[in-house]
């Protein structure tokens, strides 16, 4: 059943003021007290209103000063070497958007960071260099250029990068302003060295493999996926080959989830991840729906049009989507795919039933700038 969406409906606050009302608001105030009627127009709005813009970072204006943090300051006393993305709505929260926090790292080779715990969860997306690592838990897994890694909240956890490697660049999405906003977070750094529990790419090799076969008695009661890392080399193809037989959404081209193996749900308790292709020339329609978006162009160029406003994107590049932005992507290139990477709230919003979602099957009339 639909609503009428109308100011003037009996149910909508429409109460003028006078010298009494204002009396006996401040009378009101005075004991830490309000009137509903106030407000309601304000905290229950016709539809989802987002508290975030739209915006694009541009990877090449971006990646100088990224390293050039590498020059002044060392991991162990920065704690975490980031340059973190703040949307121009959200910096009293340091959120990229939403209640979605997004950061790019660096680490030089046979540098690492200290063992370290929160209750925030996080995740990382692998942009630039080689020999990198994180152990996760006694987990060692090495990971390449566009492997996405995750790092669940309270396990232990550290980066590094070998002393044969390459500088290694990654982006860190975090749900912080979340987890803060609950009043729920914390921090504490390991006592000494993180032993190791199990062979290197225990995990990927357990929970990975591309036949589908999972180990037989094999336990894992953590709430969180027990796969650490997902491998672009396996991604890829995979993406392809659907892309063959499976039909191309006019809004999001072919779709896939990064889940949990063993329950096919979200990575994570909070933020879950997703890669999609985009078909030579593909032009996608408008939709929007609740939940906000970070996205990486992983391969490819193109651009996005949300809420009216073109941004164009290559790789590297990062941009966000808020909850209820009317967006649609458009792949540049007539001969080779694209492909975006992005983590979103949708665990949080699909587990207290607030996704709701429309689509657009004409763009006509859309105005952008």
């Amino acid at each position: 059943m639909e609503g009428k969406h109308n100011d003037d409906v009996i149910g909508r606050a429409r109460v003028q003021d006078t010298p009494e009302l204002e009396a006996y608001y401040k009378e009101l105030e005075t004991l830490g007290a309000g009137a509903l009627w106030t407000v309601a127009n304000d905290i229950e709005p016709w539809e989802p209103r987002t508290s975030s813009v739209p915006m694009l970072w541009k990877y090449d204006d971006l990646r100088d000063l990224v390293l050039k943090s590498s020059e002044l300051v060392t991991p162990e006393k920065a704690g975490r070497r980031v340059v973190y993305l703040v949307n121009d709505k959200r910096k009293d929260v340091s959120a990229a958007v939403g209640w979605l926090y997004t950061g790019i790292q660096v680490t030089r080779p046979g540098e690492s960071t200290s063992a370290h715990r929160h209750k925030a969860s996080a995740l990382r997306f692998i942009m630039e260099g080689e020999g990198g690592y994180t152990v996760v838990d006694g987990n060692k897994i090495t990971f390449e250029v566009n492997d996405f890694v995750i790092t669940p909240n309270s396990t232990w956890h550290e980066h590094g990068v070998a002393e044969n490697g390459k500088t290694c660049i990654w982006q860190d999405g975090l749900d912080i302003p979340l987890v803060n906003a609950l009043e729920a977070n914390d921090y504490a750094v390991f006592d000494g060295k993180q032993p190791l529990e199990t062979p290197i790419n225990y995990s990927p090799i357990t929970y990975g493999g591309s036949s589908g076969l999972l180990p037989s008695g094999q336990k894992w009661d953590k709430p969180y996926s027990p796969l650490f890392k997902y491998a672009w080399k396996s991604v890829y193809p995979a993406l392809v080959e659907a892309s063959k037989i499976k039909e191309v959404s006019p809004f999001d081209g072919i779709l896939m989830n990064y889940s949990n193996p063993l329950t096919g749900g979200h990575v994570m308790q909070t933020m879950g991840a997703s890669m999609q292709l985009l078909p030579a020339g593909f032009k996608g329609k408008a939709h929007k729906h609740t939940g906000s978006f970070v996205y990486q162009c992983a391969k490819g160029k193109g651009y996005s049009i949300i809420d009216g406003k073109r941004f164009d994107w290559k790789e590297r590049d990062i941009f966000c989507v808020p909850s209820w932005a009317l967006h649609e992507h458009v792949n540049l290139s007539e001969t080779e795919d694209a492909c975006l990477f992005s983590f979103n709230d949708l665990p949080v919003i699909e587990k207290l039933g607030l996704y709701q979602e429309q689509n657009y099957t004409e763009n006509n009339g859309f105005q952008f700038i």
